[in-house]
């Protein structure tokens, strides 16, 4: 058994000298540089599955086939580096605070009408319908209707507050309790200070251009009145 034994390991040692002298000649030119490869590329190995390294090998050129180990340890900072650089999933905290919300009366209702329109129902979905969902501290909502000054006082209230009304029974019917939201009428009392109406739009003859201008002071306000502050 001993007399076998010896054999093999000067039967492999001869094919991988006889082969080695093939194989250096284009080892950098194969995945394998670090390694004897026979004609075809492939690994020279014993006859206990082991890869016979060249006279050049250095750690850096450790295959996965020949040493799986090496390789491992290679990888751990590749690895590290990987996780390190990999996005961290924000951590939830409280929920922002509702905020005020304006809309133009165009937007919610047909001109000099209080029936909110589809387009409208889509905004007040997405911007007071699921702000109130996600906001359960939002106790009491503010839905103030505003009018330009167009008509008379009498009219342009009586429409503020239609308008801020319909405004409420849409939220409700869409789940918001009525006793979160409260309703108000200004009429033409309040024009849109940030527009500057009363400077920009002069006179009181309803014209198409006077229309256009005073286009601001027709909106309708939504804002938090009572919020418990978050923890």
């Amino acid at each position: 058994m001993k007399i076998s034994l010896v054999k093999q390991l000067i039967l492999s040692l001869t094919l991988a000298t006889g082969i080695s002298a093939i194989s250096t000649a284009y080892a950098h030119d194969v995945a394998n540089a670090g390694y004897l490869n026979d004609t075809r590329g492939n690994v020279v190995k014993n006859n206990f599955n082991q890869c016979w390294r060249t006279g050049y090998w250095t750690p850096a050129m450790a295959t996965a086939e020949c040493d799986p180990d090496l390789v491992a340890k290679k990888d751990e900072p590749k690895k590290e580096a990987a996780k390190a650089a990999a996005p961290v999933a924000p951590v939830a905290g409280p929920a922002a605070p509702a905020v005020k919300v304006t809309f133009k009366a165009e937007t919610l209702f047909d001109f000099d009408k209080a029936v909110v329109r589809a387009e409208g129902k889509k905004e007040l979905d997405d911007k007071v319908v699921a702000n109130m969902k996600a906001h359960p501290e939002v106790e009491l909502l503010l839905v103030t209707g505003h009018a330009d000054r167009l008509g008379s006082d009498k009219y342009n209230q009586n429409l503020s507050e239609r308008r801020a009304a319909a405004v409420k029974d849409y939220l409700t019917s869409q789940g918001v309790a009525a006793d979160r939201v409260k309703t108000a009428g200004k009429g033409e009392s309040e024009p849109n200070a940030d527009a500057d109406t009363v400077n920009k739009c002069k006179g009181n003859k309803k014209t198409k251009k006077l229309i256009e201008c005073l286009q601001p002071d027709r909106r309708v306000t939504v804002e938090p009145e009572i919020q418990v502050p978050t923890k």
